[in-house]
């Protein structure tokens, strides 16, 4: 069995574990890594028989005033990507499509149904990006948001954040 759980990606002066938006997760958040200029990931387990409210992406980008993204982790097959911005606005795709679709396909949904297909998707984590103080090109996170898990999905969620500029110090 892999891992389920959350990853909090935002950018703050403060420990995002002291932010109200992320208030209904203050006991499960543990600091996973600092990234350069103040970029804070944080992790969320989940499952068991404890449910964690992480809140809104929308609520952390409004109380940073900066960028937000949580990265919802589904056994290790595939990642839920939630972004927000404050002037770009939220969006909502996956990594690992083909997992995340067989994941889909029990309650007879489909990717279309909730996530933007790659390209779309590397458009809007482009102008994410730039409201970051990032230049990022479109095709290498189009290319992230449509390769496989290489066994896990988690590594391709730090490669989407690599790409999107929050570089590691």
């Amino acid at each position: 069995m892999g891992y389920w759980g959350y990853y909090v990606v935002a950018k703050s002066e403060r420990p995002l574990v002291e932010l109200d938006a992320l208030g209904g997760a203050r006991d499960a958040l543990t600091l996973l890594e600092r990234r350069a200029d103040g970029w804070q990931v944080w992790e969320c387990p989940d499952g068991g028989e404890r449910r964690h409210d992480v809140g809104s992406m929308n609520a952390l980008a409004a109380e940073t005033g900066a960028p937000a993204l949580f990265g919802y982790v589904m056994d290790s097959d595939c990642v839920v990507i939630e972004a927000a911005a404050p002037e770009s606005g939220a969006w909502t795709t996956c990594l690992a499509r083909d997992a995340m679709a067989g994941y889909l396909s029990a309650d007879e949904l489909t990717l279309e149904d909730y996530f933007l297909e790659p390209a779309d998707a590397a458009r809007r984590a482009v102008a994410w990006a730039q409201e970051c103080g990032r230049t990022v090109a479109q095709g290498p996170l189009a290319d992230v948001l449509g390769q496989d898990p290489d066994p896990f999905a988690e590594p391709l969620f730090f490669r989407f954040l690599d790409r999107l500029g929050v570089a590691p110090l």
